[in-house]
């Protein structure tokens, strides 16, 4: 039995070679020498790639260690989003999903309601999932959901869907594989948008799908193959050599991400605030019973007076990016409101900690939050 950190680091490489480097280099191939009628594990470049079979290997390790799972990499986690709801569902099905998950998630429910599915949907807190469930094939959850935090029971939603007949998928973007293993609490399909923690520098678009079922992953890797959203090898190389660190800042931001919250408790323009590792938080207990204690995630959402005063606060920050996305080692923030797709209000804040030292971030926030004050009031 390893940790999480030892596990990060060793997971997917091959056995050592002689003069060989622990982690083969990406392999830019289109198609692979096949004589005669033989075939074999790499044929042609939309089916398999040998850079992929690692980082799949290494994904696996990591949302299953004690049970042998299949992981499928895609070119960005709205592609796995996209393979398990298209492969799994069919025309008359219906799916339950969340109210308050991911801003694509309205344009996905169009499309889906376009193929005559039946689109179903309930907030995540208090697991009010629970009440749509009957009849469905399909329950996708995402906890902690994003970008308001709330956190639902996967055990107990996994339980009374698969006794209504039902398929469980959980979004563990937030989370990651280090602060939470949706399969072991029940779940069918793991999913995750790589280009956020599991990456952690910004630089990369990846999504996966880890199943312990292999019909559902030879399922889900079929879709894959028909529609063609299979990542880059350097994309893939780029995300193995990036889980070595993954342990490490998933603490760092994990304990920057609390630090954070409390001190903005103290400020009296911020509402709203959210984080599932304070005590306080409407979500804590739940995540304390399925989320790793140290691992609560690296986003912290609050509330500041109306548009204008948040878009002051963004002005005047300092070590942070106002950026989209969450999970990277350089700490972003954005008025979430601006793209239009989540109810939240024009002052809502989303805010990812980044690995920067907690004190020099809190200080950058703090300084921010009084030039906009400031500026309001004058």
């Amino acid at each position: 039995m390893t940790g999480d950190s030892t596990r990060a680091v060793r997971a997917g490489l091959p056995a050592a070679e002689a003069y060989e480097p622990s982690l083969p280099g990406p392999v830019f191939a289109a198609h692979y020498h096949l004589p005669g009628d033989a075939t074999g594990p790499y044929t042609y470049g939309r089916d398999s790639n040998p850079t992929w079979t690692r980082l799949e290997a290494a994904i696996g390790e990591l949302e299953s260690p004690d049970a042998d799972a299949h992981t499928v990499s895609f070119a960005s986690g709205m592609a796995a989003v996209s393979a398990v709801l298209f492969s799994c569902l069919r025309n008359g099905d219906a799916v339950v999903l969340p109210d308050d998950g991911y801003q694509l998630l309205p344009a996905v429910r169009a499309r889906l309601e376009s193929y005559g599915i039946e689109v179903r949907t309930a907030p995540t807190a208090g697991d009010a999932q629970l009440g749509v469930l009957d009849g469905a094939r399909l329950l996708w959850i995402e906890t902690p959901s994003n970008p308001g935090l709330d956190v639902c029971d996967i055990r107990r939603l996994a339980e009374a869907a698969h006794a209504r007949g039902a398929l469980v998928a959980v979004d563990n973007t937030l989370a990651t594989p280090l602060g939470q293993r949706p399969l072991e609490l029940g779940a069918d399909f793991s999913v995750a948008s790589g280009t956020k923690a599991l990456t952690g520098h910004g630089d990369v678009l990846l999504g996966y799908v880890t199943t312990r079922d292999p019909a559902l992953a030879d399922s889900v890797r079929m879709w894959r193959k028909t529609v063609g959203a299979i990542p880059g090898p350097m994309e893939a190389w780029l995300t193995h050599r990036s889980l070595a660190t993954l342990a490490l800042r998933v603490r760092q931001q994990s304990a920057g991400a609390l630090a954070l919250a409390t001190a903005l408790r103290e400020r009296p323009e911020v509402t709203g605030l959210r984080h599932p590792g304070l005590p306080s938080d409407p979500a804590h207990e739940q995540a304390v019973r399925q989320m790793r204690a140290d691992r609560f995630g690296s986003v912290v959402s609050f509330t500041l007076p109306d548009r204008a005063h948040a878009e002051r606060f963004l002005a005047a920050l300092t070590l942070v990016d106002d950026a989209t996305s969450f999970g990277g080692v350089r700490s972003t923030a954005e008025r979430r409101g601006r793209w239009g797709g989540d109810a939240v209000p024009e002052g809502f804040i989303r805010f990812s900690v980044g690995v920067e030292e907690p004190a020099d971030l809190i200080a950058d926030v703090m300084g921010a939050l009084d030039a906009a004050s400031g500026a309001g009031s004058s």
